[in-house]
């Protein structure tokens, strides 16, 4: 018995990300742990330079963000055990996973990026989508309930 493989023309498969590169066990931790494509690019870009100390500036510029912002990301990534802070004159970042386990999720998302970058950002934009959408479906439920001075 012969099995056939995905319909590549198929837009549902390949935007949802369902290629064989993209396991489950990715696919479950994109979708819980990668809040954007940001925390995603700061992620990689201090896992390219695992011995390097990052500082808020160096990361804000290598991802054309503001600093604020960059702040945010080194902040999520500490609180993930992602990363490492330092302090010696100003907070400095380095990639340093909390356990071997997520390091080596970490090293999978990597290569799974690497080659399938569409899918991945589909899947992460696909979460955010249905988070906006259920964020305004909420706004307009409790709006219903909103007393209203008449004319």
């Amino acid at each position: 018995m012969t099995s056939t493989p995905p319909d590549q023309s198929d837009p549902a498969s390949s935007a949802l990300g369902l290629t064989a590169a993209l396991t489950d066990d990715v696919r479950r931790f994109l979708l819980a742990s990668v809040s954007s494509i940001p925390y995603l690019e700061a992620l990689l870009l201090l896992r390219s330079q695992p011995g390097t100390q990052w500082s808020v500036r160096q990361v804000a510029q290598r991802l054309y963000v503001s600093e604020k912002k960059a702040q945010e990301l080194l902040s999520e990534l500490e609180a993930a055990g992602v990363v490492g802070r330092f302090l010696p004159d100003v907070p400095q970042f380095r990639y340093q996973p909390a356990t071997q386990e997520l390091r080596r999720m970490l090293d999978g998302l990597a290569e799974v990026y690497a080659h399938h970058l569409v899918e991945v950002t589909h899947l992460i934009h696909s979460k955010t989508d249905k988070r906006d959408k259920w964020d305004k479906r909420a706004q307009n439920f409790a709006d219903a309930f909103r007393w209203r001075k008449e004319p």
